[in-house]
């Protein structure tokens, strides 16, 4: 899966996934597919702050040289 969007709207459709599962009234095969949705953003979005995080790294292990 090619993922082009940022964080912030990975963040977005994740927050907005959470409020349709709290629906009272959302049927249970809508939940089973939101809750999966829900886990493949929640997988880019960890994969983006690893791969963020590593370039910090990075960075500061070539500024300490």
């Amino acid at each position: 899966m090619e993922n082009k969007k940022s964080f912030e709207q990975l963040l977005q459709e994740l927050e907005q996934i959470v409020k349709e599962l709290e629906a009272k009234d959302i049927q249970l095969e809508m939940a089973i597919k939101k809750y999966q949705e829900g886990i493949e953003l929640a997988k880019l979005s960890y994969k983006m702050l690893e791969d963020a995080n590593a370039l910090i790294m990075k960075k500061a292990e070539e500024k300490d040289e």
